[in-house]
């Protein structure tokens, strides 16, 4: 070791006594057996939980389960300019919310547990200090006293001149400034970064294998980067080697947007001479714009933020089983022989994940929140209804409250012993909207602009069927027995009640039982679409159904 170096690391770090081989017996190796895998999820406290976070996230989770391995949460909060009060609470209660509850770490905003802590970034200061010491002692990191104007004018001559930019060799002027004149300049009290003093060589290539894409080369980085800012905190990329190696994470699986500066971390890796983690970078959410893809926004698409799933009241296994498809493409496959299985008998693959960039496609979200919310039994429905509304719908939460047995029968409609499932709800918010015309104040507001009645209905034909209806309406009869008799009633007054026969001789009838069912359907609801109307005036009772025919009558 040069004694110069060790001169210069001293004088920086004068309180620092221990040394990398301290931290390692504090934080030693994890008790896990072959092919465990410790995976991590690592987010900046600067606002909400990103759909893409959450992706990643999720992936994380299941491969550290599927392997019996471990998943902590890491706080990331050494940017004190970019974080937002309130923003770790919220990712960890939303995170948790979406059932990816870490074993290990940040557990709540003021709590964590584990042997490797602290798990805030923050709060792990002395590692760093402790890490960039040693890399001082040896010669392979420096103080820089350039300015950030300095900064702007070697970037100005590279872009100018076309030479690749950076901070690097003839380009670093700081790296083989004299030791004597950096603790002159440190006494003098100028202010002053860590950088390390780079061993590669652009032209030089290096391969590793990542575990989502296969093999990667890329060219080693010569970079001399900033290890540790003015305000003492380390930059990611060195924070990211020390957490990650004294956290004895054995899987980094994060964004691809990291895939580019995997050089540089493994070179940090080789000079503080920790053995390197495994990477998968997973691929980055899009959505459709116009012809072409762009990345999940949070100025412009609600969805990036996974609040907006939370209290809109998407099903939380509809988005874990959404986010799946994106994960791997035979989920769906998997999932259509396994409707009744558990999420977590699915094993994820890294090596089966798409590379090209995920869709996000809230349609098939959609159609995926349909179909779970349309398997759920009435029970089920109510009360996942009931907890979702107290958070997020008072109105809702007052009519299940005051009187949960008729929303029970809303909520009922075609939904138990059934072939196929009702499908009119993608969320819990559109149960709300839904169901108004069971509730009079709701529907009186609902007509008071007007019927929906087709154009191509007159007026007379919707009085005659409605006042004729009053006097055949039976609702003490089975379901069979009522469609039979509304099949007579349809014949009575001139239409018909075979749709084949009508379509062939239209000019023979008046129109068909779809026209006569649409008035009552309207006349009940003033709705177009509605679950089955046999049920719906079942509910609502004979005297108030025939009050609401009398109503159109009246009005027209």
């Amino acid at each position: 070791m040069n004694e110069k170096y060790r001169e210069l690391a001293n004088f920086i770090f004068p309180n620092i006594n221990e040394k990398i081989k301290d931290l390692e017996k504090k934080y030693p190796e994890r008790n896990m057996q072959e092919g465990e895998k410790v995976t991590r999820i690592a987010p900046s406290p600067t606002g909400f939980l990103h759909t893409g976070a959450l992706f990643t996230a999720l992936v994380n989770k299941r491969i550290s389960k599927q392997t019996n391995g471990v998943f902590f949460l890491r706080i990331e909060d050494t940017d004190t300019k970019r974080e937002v009060e309130g923003a770790a609470g919220t990712f960890i209660n939303e995170l948790n919310s979406f059932g990816i509850s870490p074993d290990e770490g940040i557990i709540g905003e003021k709590t964590e547990t584990g042997n490797y802590g602290p798990y805030y970034q923050s709060e792990r200061k002395n590692i760093y200090k402790i890490c960039a010491k040693e890399l001082i002692s040896k010669g392979l990191a420096y103080p820089c006293f350039c300015k950030s104007t300095d900064s702007e004018e070697l970037r100005s001559f590279q872009e100018k001149e076309k030479i690749r930019p950076g901070y690097y060799g003839k380009f670093a002027k700081c790296r083989n400034m004299e030791t004597t004149e950096a603790i002159k300049k440190i006494k003098n009290g100028e202010e002053y970064i860590l950088r390390l003093r780079s061993k590669g060589n652009h032209l030089n290539k290096i391969a590793y294998e990542d575990k989502i894409r296969g093999k990667i080369e890329q060219a080693e980085s010569d970079q001399d980067i900033v290890i540790i800012k003015s305000d003492g905190l380390p930059t990611y990329h060195f924070a990211h080697v020390c957490d990650d190696h004294f956290m004895r994470t054995s899987l980094v699986i994060r964004g691809e947007e990291w895939i580019a500066s995997v050089p540089l971390h493994l070179q940090l890796f080789e000079m503080l001479e920790f053995n390197p983690v495994e990477y998968a970078h997973v691929p980055t959410l899009m959505v459709q714009d116009g012809n072409g893809k762009r990345k999940l926004s949070k100025r412009k698409d609600p969805e990036a933020a996974c609040s907006y799933f939370l209290e809109t009241g998407y099903p939380i296994l509809a988005m874990i089983e959404y986010l799946l498809t994106i994960i791997n493409s035979d989920f769906e496959l998997w999932r259509k022989d396994n409707l009744d299985k558990d999420l977590e008998l699915f094993d994820v693959k890294l090596d089966k994940m798409n590379v090209a960039g995920a869709l996000f496609d809230i349609m098939k979200l959609n159609d995926i929140s349909k179909e779970i919310i349309g398997r759920m039994n009435t029970e089920t429905l109510y009360e996942n209804a009931k907890e979702w509304s107290e958070k997020y719908d008072s109105k809702l939460q007052e009519k299940i409250i005051s009187d949960s047995s008729y929303i029970k029968k809303i909520l009922g409609i075609e939904r138990e012993n059934v072939i196929k499932v009702r499908k009119d709800f993608v969320k819990y918010s559109d149960i709300g909207p839904s169901i108004t015309y069971f509730y009079d104040e709701e529907f009186q507001e609902d007509i008071k602009d007007g019927y929906v009645f087709s154009e191509e209905m007159k007026k007379d034909d919707i009085i005659e069927i409605l006042k004729e209806y009053i006097k055949e309406l039976d609702l003490n009869v089975e379901k069979d027995e009522w469609f039979n008799n509304l099949k007579t009633f349809t014949d009575k007054l001139g239409y018909s009640s075979n749709m084949k026969e009508y379509k062939k001789n239209k000019e023979l009838y008046k129109g068909s039982i779809a026209d006569v069912s649409s008035v009552i359907r309207i006349a009940v609801t003033n709705r177009k679409n509605t679950p089955d109307i046999y049920s719906i005036m079942k509910i609502l009772g004979k005297e108030k159904v025939i009050e609401r025919f009398n109503k159109v009558i009246d009005k027209k």
